[in-house]
């Protein structure tokens, strides 16, 4: 049994391979993740200049970025600001797509975040084999209200610790030792920390990829700001309609904003995919068959995806009848089968 399962996890780890080369050429020490890079891209600018240049001069590096046009430790970084437009944005924030406009400095947002708390981080041995283990950094809030949410105690409340950027680049490095393979930002949703993300970045020296665990619900100004930073968009992508998002996720114009998101990042800097999709009981037709198909022809056959069976009717799911079970063996076939449908070559099942 214990081969079997040994040799289940080698041919999942090939797979991976196949679909996020670049992860695992960090993981080599071939490449350096991608926020290295961006340490390395001289800009220029003063820390009162308006956002508006500000953009203007983040675009221009993000050309040197790509033009490989990188220098040793320069005085100002690409990393430096765009740590800069991201603190910006708080006065008036518009990092998630609901775009609250919160001053953060003084209130929290929608999604229940001001300061930046951390409700929990370890190294995770639960995740995808090519992840573990995976320093994953918990934080407190959410830019959803998922009815089934199963860390609803975190996303909901605002908990947890708070620690400068030094603190927790810190912490990143001592995970790094202990044999982390990445940092894997995630909650509640990251998104809403991105301010305080960046500027721990600028404090790490060692080269751990970064993982964004995220519902993919950022707006276009965060998703310029992961470009060139993200090495692995761990998205879930869960409803294949705006009705269902809006029902049980409170979440308006789901299906528009994830799947410019994705396709957005599918030209970030070496950035690369692990999707994942939760299978929600009856909704088999009208979301995982949509999300499949969409994936399938949007990003690529190649692409790394895990299709979940981990539903529970957790939090609030009691109050919605028709989800508030787990799904059926004929549910997990079909998911299962639809997988094949649409040719997903590196997909884990279950």
């Amino acid at each position: 049994m214990i081969m079997w399962f040994r040799r289940v996890e080698v041919e999942e780890v090939k797979r991976a391979k196949e679909a996020l080369p670049h992860y695992f050429s960090i993981l080599s020490g071939e490449e350096k993740p991608n926020f290295f890079y961006a340490k390395r891209v001289e800009v220029d600018f003063e820390q009162d200049a308006t956002l508006k240049d500000l953009w203007e001069i983040h675009k221009e590096g993000m050309e040197k970025l790509r033009e490989n046009n990188l220098k040793e430790s320069p005085k100002k970084s690409l990393l430096d600001l765009k740590a800069l437009i991201a603190h910006k944005i708080l006065e008036s924030c518009e990092l998630c797509e609901f775009k609250c406009h919160a001053n953060r400095f003084k209130e929290i947002g929608y999604c229940r975040v001001k300061e930046s708390l951390i409700a929990s981080d370890f190294l995770h041995i639960g995740e995808e084999p090519e992840l573990v283990p995976s320093y994953t950094v918990f934080f407190s809030g959410c830019n959803f209200r998922c009815v089934f949410c199963q860390n609803w105690d975190i996303s909901q409340y605002r908990v947890g610790l708070r620690y400068s950027p030094e603190e927790m680049a810190v912490k990143i490095a001592v995970a790094y030792a202990e044999g982390a393979k990445n940092v894997n930002f995630v909650g509640g949703e990251p998104t809403p920390n991105l301010s305080f993300i960046l500027e721990s970045l600028k404090h790490v020296k060692v080269p751990i990829p970064v993982v964004w665990n995220s519902n993919m619900y950022m707006s276009e100004k965060s998703m310029k700001l992961l470009d060139g930073i993200v090495d692995v968009y761990l998205g879930d992508f869960k409803w294949g309609n705006n009705e269902d998002a809006l029902k049980y996720s409170k979440s308006p114009n789901y299906w528009e904003t994830v799947t410019r998101n994705f396709l957005l990042a599918k030209k970030h800097y070496k950035a690369e995919f692990l999707i994942r999709h939760l299978v929600i009981p009856g909704h088999l037709d009208c979301c995982s068959r949509r999300i499949l198909k969409w994936i399938s022809e949007n990003l690529g056959k190649d692409v790394r995806v895990n299709v979940m069976f981990q539903y529970r009717p957790e939090y609030r799911a009691h109050e919605y009848p028709e989800i508030d079970r787990r799904l059926t063996n004929d549910e997990m076939l079909k998911a299962a089968q639809l997988v094949k449908e649409f040719g997903l070559k590196n997909a884990l099942v279950g």
